[in-house]
């Protein structure tokens, strides 16, 4: 495949280039599990992407949006690798801090009190 200005990239390809996977099997994988969607529709990994696609990587708790500018078929350096698309995406929500319930090591068992309080924490009441 000619790496000078192609009319047409493997999906697969694409992402591991501009560093969206970390790895070109990895792309592969999301593509076969759903989480990636070209121009809106779940898309096989050998699909063909072209300047101006629209596509969408499902992440956990969020959904990331691109445009493609620019087709590579090598993996380039992160400054190279964001000029060849356009970040859409909404902002990152916020991490949610869920209170987790400690108890000492060699504490013993819980008392009925201690237990009352690890169902409320959990919601169970």
């Amino acid at each position: 495949m000619p790496t000078s200005d192609p009319a047409s990239v493997r999906l697969d390809v694409w992402l591991w280039s501009v560093r969206l996977f970390k790895t070109r099997s990895s792309a592969t994988q999301g593509c076969r599990a759903g989480h990636v969607r070209l121009n809106g529709a779940p898309v096989k990994a050998a699909q063909p992407v072209r300047v101006g696609d629209r596509v969408s990587v499902k992440r956990p708790g969020w959904q990331q949006e691109f445009e493609v500018t620019r087709l590579i078929v090598k993996r380039v350096g992160a400054p190279v690798a964001v000029k060849c698309y356009v970040d859409r995406s909404p902002p990152r929500p916020a991490e949610l801090s869920v209170p987790v319930a400690r108890r000492d090591r060699g504490a013993g068992r819980p008392t009925k009190k201690d237990r009352r309080e690890l169902e409320r924490l959990r919601g169970q009441r």
